[in-house]
């Protein structure tokens, strides 16, 4: 959650599953949204995945870590 805040995502509130986070990107109309789940145990590996993939965040591979890197 605190990579995609530093990515500027914003918190939407909580949600059935978890907590919501959008961001509108340039040349977009509308914004993108995902649901992070709010669990105690750690994510699996394909949820993560899919979570800051390309097609979802934008953020990808590289993404990652420069988001990391930044930290």
């Amino acid at each position: 959650m605190r990579l995609l805040e530093r990515d500027g995502w914003t918190s939407g509130g909580r949600r059935t599953h978890g907590i919501l986070y959008y961001k509108r990107f340039p040349g977009e109309n509308l914004r993108r949204s995902t649901v992070i789940p709010d669990k105690s145990t750690p994510l699996p590996d394909t949820t993560l995945g899919a979570i800051l993939s390309v097609k979802q965040t934008g953020i990808g591979r590289v993404g990652l870590q420069r988001l990391i890197d930044a930290e």
